[in-house]
């Protein structure tokens, strides 16, 4: 599994950003019991509501709080519970890591009857500077993975589309998230902490972080990116899809 290979420093730098759960909160709506699939350490599980995470990777369930609610070691395509058993489920960045994303859906729909995904667009996302410039290999795994904003919203029945922007001191260490702050990405730690990155070679990490270094000292990045330094929020491709 990929989290049991490269999850070890998820918690500490995936942290629930609170504008984007705040978005993630306001779509689970009025839902009392929530199944979060793909659950990880538990960032973005709302503490308001009975709350069941799944997670199949043990290096993630071990570093759940505990304080974190009740998980079982599972896998979105097989869930383990009956029809209806929940007002809603929640998936944070997990989808393009499914094995068997119709499986996952389907499963989904039957066991909540709202459901709360975010994901990102690939269209969007592999145009974000790091990746387009220095690691275009991540653009590449994502096209193997072959997940479209369309698939996702058509296979859990989705009715709205909402974008959520990364804003400028984004706490949440997803891959994007430093895009203000290119500095952070010659650490390790940030590296490690999402799979796109973390995902990559040794040599070809060792490239992307020399290049980006470079321009760093020479002043070259700053240049080419002169328009994001004074932005508040950075569009990603990070889209919340609600069906409700």
């Amino acid at each position: 599994m990929t989290y049991d290979a490269i999850g070890g420093g998820y918690a500490v730098h995936c942290r629930a950003d609170p504008r984007i759960a705040a978005l993630v909160h306001e779509a689970l709506g009025d839902a009392a019991s929530v199944v979060n699939v793909g659950a990880g350490a538990g960032s973005y599980e709302p503490a308001d509501r009975f709350v069941v995470a799944v997670e199949p990777s043990t290096v993630m369930l071990r570093q759940r709080s505990a304080s974190a609610a009740p998980a079982v070691r599972a896998v979105a395509e097989a869930l383990p519970f009956p029809d209806d058993a929940f007002d809603a489920a929640l998936v944070v960045l997990s989808v393009h890591h499914w094995a068997d994303r119709a499986a996952g859906y389907a499963e989904l729909r039957r066991v909540a009857r709202r459901r709360v995904v975010l994901t990102f667009d690939n269209d969007v996302h592999r145009q974000f500077w790091l990746i387009a410039e220095y690691a275009p290999e991540v653009a590449a795994t994502d096209d193997a993975v072959g997940m479209t904003i369309a698939e996702t919203a058509d296979g859990i029945g989705a009715t709205r589309v909402v974008p959520v922007p990364l804003p400028h001191d984004c706490v949440d260490a997803v891959l994007p998230a430093h895009w203000r702050r290119p500095e952070a990405y010659l650490d390790p730690g940030v590296r490690a902490a999402g799979s796109g990155l973390a995902s990559l070679d040794a040599a070809t990490g060792e490239r992307m972080t020399t290049r980006l270094a470079a321009d760093l000292a020479s002043g070259r990045w700053h240049e080419r990116h002169a328009d994001l330094l004074d932005a508040d929020t950075y569009d990603a491709g990070f889209r919340l899809l609600i069906a409700d």
